[in-house]
């Protein structure tokens, strides 16, 4: 058994389907901003939003360079060589912010982080965790194990649903993408993690349902690896070259094959 379990969330522990391009949800989004005095056509909304997000991956893509040339300069590239640099992740609250500032309306952070939640109840059809989730964490912490998320997400979201699902008890520590402005598959946010709680990557195994973001980027770390195909699992996973490899969403055998 290892010392540290380190979990993607969504498509692992979490089944989630989310709608974004139902005029629904511009409609209804596009009247709460209308509600604020922030005036928008569903169809502007959406366009303004789609352009927004784009403009703030491209801000944090350029900065990643920069930050990756600045580390070559200095001659200590040798393993930021192989990070990811296309993968920035924005905080999406500065959209929200900016889609009212759009229309000439100043918002407070309540109404910003409201705003967002709103989206994405709007956007999610459904959300509940995995068959025998909180058991296997449940018999994680018994064994005194270490239990760690790492998740491409954003906080806005996912630390209130972590609170809904009611599992955010069971982890040690939560890192979530949106603080650190990159996201899995860059090998600095697994390192974000490791450094953070003092893991020793040959005693972690991360545990995931995407093939490139989880899997690819832990052995980039040194970690480990442990592969569970999901019902949103990326097309195309099929051979994956992982430590351990589950081609089911199966939580029990998941157990039985990692020795929990």
């Amino acid at each position: 058994m290892y010392q540290n379990y380190i979990f993607d969330l969504y498509g692992t522990l979490v089944d989630i389907h989310t709608r974004e391009d139902s005029p629904s949800v511009w409609e209804k989004l596009a009247l709460f901003y209308g509600y604020h005095d922030a005036l928008y056509t569903p169809r502007e909304l959406q366009e303004a939003y789609g352009r927004l997000v784009q403009s703030q991956e491209e801000i944090l893509a350029r900065d990643i360079v920069a930050y990756n040339r600045r580390r070559r300069e200095e001659k200590a590239a040798a393993r930021n060589a192989e990070s990811h640099e296309g993968y920035p992740e924005i905080q999406i609250e500065t959209v929200f912010e900016g889609l009212y500032r759009e229309k000439g309306v100043e918002s407070d952070k309540q109404l910003t982080i409201h705003t967002g939640q709103m989206f994405r109840a709007l956007t999610t059809e459904y959300i509940c965790l995995y068959p025998g989730v909180k058991e296997m964490l449940e018999r994680l912490r018994k064994r005194g194990k270490g239990v760690y998320l790492l998740s491409n997400a954003q906080k806005i979201f996912t630390e209130y649903e972590l609170h809904m699902l009611e599992i955010v008890q069971y982890f040690d520590g939560i890192m979530i993408s949106s603080e650190y402005g990159v996201k899995k598959p860059d090998i600095r946010f697994f390192e974000i993690l490791l450094d953070t709680y003092c893991l020793d990557p040959e005693e972690s195994i991360m545990i995931g349902n995407d093939a490139l973001c989880d899997i690819e980027g832990a052995k980039l770390a040194g970690m480990d690896t442990c592969y569970i195909h999901s019902n949103i699992s990326p097309p195309g996973d099929s051979n994956v070259n992982a430590t351990y490899v589950q081609m089911k969403m199966d939580m029990e055998k998941v157990c039985r094959m990692l020795g929990i």
